[in-house]
Formats: structure tokens, C-alpha cells, sequence
């Protein structure tokens, strides 16, 4: 919900003055809106059905209403933390779940890479960060990187997936900041 806050005032959270925001967000827009919009008629329709039972009518109200929030803060996560480029490495994130941080001497390369992972199958050492069932950037490391989910699950990855709105602008990005091989 704190996003919220920071989407209204157009702020981003740790983004820095040398540091290059790559946004994600953009496409799953679609999908955000679409639920808040189908989450407010049924609360509209809710609050017409109950206003006869006014205890019960409150309490679908405020329920209602905090599921409209909840997606909008969901979108606004997005929004308000994206990827974040920079000399001091590369953030990877996806709202306010997963934050990881990749020191740019553990990259050996940075591509376009438009994939649609199944969400049902996983490689072993590679972090999928799917946006839209999609992603667009692939990361080689050259020393694995630890991701912790919400729920302390740790996993080691020695490549990294995740989507970019302008994924070509964002690997140009991450190869200048890369060292030179001689």
C-alpha cells in the first residue's frame, strides 16, 4: 500500500542519481486495470444487493474497496520499483516480492531474450522474473546470485530472466557499464 503513496506523487524507491530506472510494469497494465475495473462493478453491484442489511453491506463494502486497493497497490509496486541500473550493479525486482541484487562483476553477458517461460516447469539455477507470463533479458553470472522469496525460500541462480519494457535500451545499459575484456 505504500506504493500507492509513491505512485501518486511519482516516486520511485531505490533509484539513484547514476542510476538508470528500467521499467517492467507496462505490461501487465492491462490486466491490472481490467481486474480494478471488474472489482468496482462488483462492488457497486454488492452494495445495491445488500443495502438492506446494513451490518453486512458495510462490512462487503470495506472488503470490496480493500481488494480495489490491493490490486492497484499491486500495480503500483510494479510501477514504483523497477529495475534498476547502475554502477553499483544491477537490481532485478518484481513489486515489492523479489529484490536481487547483482554486483556487475558476477555478469558475463546481458541479451535480448524474448521467452514465455512455463510457469509449470523450472530449469535448475535459472531465476525466471516473468512479467505478463513474459520475459525479455537474459543475464549469464559468472558466480551465482541467492534470490529469497516473501517466505525466506532461497535460491541460487546462476542466470537470470526478467522483462523490460524497452529490454534493448536496458541491455545496451548493462553493457556499458560492464568491463571490457582485453
Amino acid at each position: 500500500m505504500a506504493s500507492l503513496g509513491l505512485w501518486v506523487t511519482r516516486r520511485t524507491n531505490g533509484v539513484g542519481d547514476a542510476d538508470i530506472a528500467v521499467g517492467y510494469a507496462r505490461a501487465q497494465a492491462p490486466m491490472a486495470y481490467g481486474l480494478a475495473f471488474v472489482f468496482v462493478v462488483e462492488t457497486v453491484g454488492v452494495s445495491f444487493m445488500l443495502a438492506p442489511f446494513p451490518v453486512v453491506h458495510l462490512v462487503m463494502l470495506l472488503l470490496d474497496l480493500y481488494t480495489v486497493f490491493l490490486v492497484l497497490g499491486l500495480h503500483a509496486a510494479a510501477v514504483t520499483r523497477p529495475h534498476v541500473v547502475g554502477p553499483g550493479g544491477l537490481r532485478v525486482r518484481r513489486g515489492a516480492r523479489l529484490d536481487v541484487q547483482i554486483p556487475l562483476e558476477r555478469i558475463a553477458s546481458a541479451r535480448y531474450d524474448l521467452r514465455f517461460p512455463d510457469a509449470n516447469k523450472s530449469e535448475d539455477g535459472v531465476l525466471e522474473v516473468a512479467i505478463a507470463s513474459q520475459t525479455s533479458i537474459t543475464i549469464e553470472l559468472t558466480q551465482p546470485v541467492i534470490s529469497v522469496s516473501l517466505l525466506g525460500r532461497r535460491t541460487e541462480a546462476h542466470t537470470v530472466r526478467c522483462h523490460a519494457d524497452d529490454a534493448r535500451a536496458a541491455v545496451e545499459a548493462i553493457k556499458k557499464l560492464l568491463p571490457i575484456d582485453g
